[in-house]
């Protein structure tokens, strides 16, 4: 699956960043990502202006999914499930994650998914890495590698 991820907010070396290396480089391919700088302004300001953003950096005719807390939380089977759909679509997929204040309503509106990591808030470098490590999880699934352990009791 040609996936791309475009965040808001720039790495900077430390924990996060080579996490977010390590599981890039297993997938294949890897995600192509493309760091967009944070906004300024009130909450809304900034949603408004780092949604723009993100929509003029989304490749042409690209399966927006957008990373968002009140999105769908599935299983990494289903997640899996998701991918190999993705792919039979022949599209490019772009993966988006907002900055602090989120995901403007306008490219949430836009994505033809919206996935969670779960309840739980994440930092925004750290969701990078986790997605990353859930889509290569997703890989392996689909290969019938045993990384996921998918005997292990939920």
């Amino acid at each position: 699956m040609k996936a791309s991820l475009l965040a808001i907010g720039r790495f900077k070396a430390g924990a996060e960043r080579a996490l977010w290396e390590q599981y890039n480089a297993r997938l294949r391919p890897p995600l192509a990502l493309r760091e967009l700088p944070e906004g300024v302004g009130s909450p809304a300001e900034i949603r408004a202006r780092e949604g723009a953003a993100l929509a003029a950096a989304l490749p042409p005719s690209a399966l927006v999914v957008a990373m968002d807390l009140g999105g769908a939380a599935p299983t990494s089977e289903a997640l899996a499930a998701l991918c190999a759909r993705w792919e039979e679509a022949a599209r490019p997929v772009a993966f988006v994650i907002g900055g602090a204040e989120g995901l403007d309503p306008a490219l949430l509106a836009r994505a033809a998914h919206c996935l969670s990591l779960g309840p739980l808030t994440w930092p925004h470098l750290l969701v990078r890495a986790l997605l990353a490590e859930q889509l290569f999880r997703a890989q392996c699934i689909r290969a019938g590698h045993p990384y996921h352990r998918a005997w292990r009791p939920g």
